[in-house]
């Protein structure tokens, strides 16, 4: 199969809301598309969502199916677009935390990116795992036990991350590698939980 239908027969769910950095969702989601997948802006909203660009509010986005109506086991991997705004209200949805939270379980794939991974700290999920962010998140994921570095891409199993939206071409390149490999090792949430917990213990 030609590379670039490497996603063929793929659904990816993007998971987004108001204030959505537009480049960071509509970027990937056209690398997705070129590579054969099939992607679904996912919403606790309906119909559209206001996207962010250049520090002001640009265009909307069509919302194709609203978070109530899907399920994890719709998809075969999550895209978390970024944005301050846009993770930091959806991170507040108990709903989209557990929708995101299932891809883990289940050891789908997701790409994160820029202030994206707020959703994976709220989600319990980056104990022990290596990634990166925007710089403003370091100390939540060192808080929440994981490693943060400062690299344009990290990939850890199925997970992969990037800082800003500059690091696009290089974030989409993994992003369609470890979604075309498909399942990894799944991380229930009773280990992410005892993870967590371990680094609440004062160690003096």
């Amino acid at each position: 199969m030609a590379a670039e239908k490497q996603l063929l027969g793929k659904r990816v769910a993007i998971l987004a809301t108001d204030g959505v950095e537009r480049v960071e969702l509509l970027e990937p989601r056209k690398a997705l598309d070129e590579a054969g997948a099939r992607t679904v802006v996912v919403s606790p909203k309906t119909g559209k969502i206001k996207g962010w660009e250049h520090g002001q509010w640009g265009d909307d986005i069509l919302v194709d199916q609203s978070l109530e109506s899907v399920r994890a086991d719709d998809f075969d991997a999550l895209l978390l677009p970024g944005g301050v705004m846009n993770p930091d209200r959806l991170r507040q949805s108990e709903n989209a935390v557990q929708f995101v939270r299932s891809f883990f379980d289940a050891g789908k794939p997701v790409a994160a990116i820029c202030h994206a991974p707020w959703m994976l700290v709220e989600a319990v999920v980056v104990a022990g795992r290596t990634l990166t962010s925007w710089p403003s998140l370091r100390t939540d994921i060192r808080n929440a036990g994981g490693e943060w570095v400062d690299r344009e891409v990290v990939t850890d199993e199925g997970l992969v991350t990037s800082r800003k939206p500059d690091d696009i071409p290089a974030f989409n390149r993994k992003m369609i590698e470890e979604f075309a490999e498909g399942l990894h090792e799944p991380q229930p949430t009773s280990v992410r939980l005892e993870r967590s917990a371990d680094l609440r213990i004062d160690p003096r």
